[in-house]
């Protein structure tokens, strides 16, 4: 019998503590599927999740984070038109300018007000909750 398992992901919130609102950083997708994202990638074998999450964000962004807390798990089947992926979702501070790299086309800061419309996979939701949790205290179901 074959096993088939989703692929463990994570996505990195990354607020620039030095300016002004607490911006956060997407990145424009340089691979398919094209549009804005959270940075973020796949777990490598071996690998933890917080070891991930800041090499990724090194990776994509140039940038050395500090991981503030685990915010959420996102798993819905179809949230990666490539395969059935779950995404652990971190919150994380940074300094500086981040510079566009790895699989990253372009970089953005984004204040809540500014957010691109073209985001890819369920980073859309994933952006609503983390603002009204940032701004609220209010955390996403588990139903979500």
């Amino acid at each position: 019998m074959e096993y088939r398992n989703p692929a463990p992901t994570v996505d990195i919130i990354i607020e620039l503590i030095d300016k002004p609102h607490r911006p956060i950083i997407l990145i424009e997708r340089l691979n398919p599927p094209y549009g804005w994202a959270i940075p973020g990638g796949f777990v490598d074998y071996g690998e933890s999740v917080e070891t991930a999450a800041k090499r990724e964000a090194l990776e994509e962004i140039s940038l050395e984070v500090e991981l503030i807390q685990q915010f959420h798990v996102y798993s819905e089947p179809n949230r990666d038109p490539r395969k059935h992926t779950l995404s652990i979702i971190f919150i994380a501070t940074a300094k500086g300018t981040p510079q566009a790299a790895d699989d990253a086309k372009s970089v953005g800061i984004f204040n809540s007000w500014e957010i691109p419309s073209n985001l890819c996979f369920d980073h859309s939701k994933i952006i609503d909750d983390y603002w009204r949790y940032r701004n609220y205290g209010i955390r996403p179901s588990l139903s979500n």
